[in-house]
């Protein structure tokens, strides 16, 4: 049996443990970034099926593999604004590499909604969630979340930006993992209003620095 095959079996016992209030998925960092889901159960809590892209934690993992053992019991956010603690296991071969990435999102946004208003009650204050991850369901979606936290960075839109503030936001976007997405300088560079000459040539400035 492949490894693939006892990740399902693993992902389906805890889909069923946790119940439909649990997505459960799999990521296969050997195929193609754009196709990377490869299973999933209870995917209406996310909207994502079998065939979509990655997420920030899977471009993360493939642009930084920090030797951890995954990353556990943080906040992700849907498009409909429902709150998931999330833990993503790193799936390694012999090597060390990793293969696959196993997910859980469980849904907790009635746990924060009684939390807030509980502590609304007593006076103590609006409970906070921490920092959230937006969740993302393919490339092309992801590239453009990226370039608006880019944005937000700077303070300002990609073709008003100086030299200083496009190397800026251009750092930001590589060090998120942005140039590793099919054609991704393509958008970059019209996002920026500038060539890809150009594009290539701030990126080279900025790993140098680096």
């Amino acid at each position: 049996m492949s490894t693939l095959e006892r990740l399902k079996i693993i992902a389906h016992g805890l889909a069923i443990q946790f119940g439909p209030s649990c997505e459960v998925l799999i990521h296969d960092l050997q195929r193609d970034l754009d196709t990377s889901l490869v299973y999933i159960e209870n995917g209406t809590i996310t909207n994502r099926h079998v065939g979509d892209g990655p997420s920030h934690v899977v471009l993360d993992v493939l642009n930084y593999d920090d030797g951890s053992e995954g990353r556990f019991g943080y906040l992700t956010k849907t498009k409909d604004g429902r709150i998931l603690k999330s833990s993503t296991m790193y799936i390694r071969d012999d090597n060390g590499n990793i293969e696959y990435l196993l997910g859980i999102n469980q849904d907790i946004t009635e746990f924060v909604m009684m939390h807030r208003s509980l502590e609304s009650l007593i006076g103590i204050g609006q409970a906070e969630t921490g920092t959230v991850e937006k969740i993302t369901t393919s490339v092309s979606e992801l590239l453009d979340d990226l370039l608006l936290e880019a944005e937000r960075l700077v303070g300002k839109p990609g073709p008003l930006m100086n030299k200083v503030e496009r190397l800026k936001a251009i750092s930001y976007l590589n060090e998120k993992g942005a140039f590793l997405i099919s054609k991704s300088s393509e958008k970059i560079a019209e996002y920026f209003n500038i060539s890809k000459f150009t594009l290539y040539s701030d990126l080279n400035t900025v790993k140098e620095e680096s």
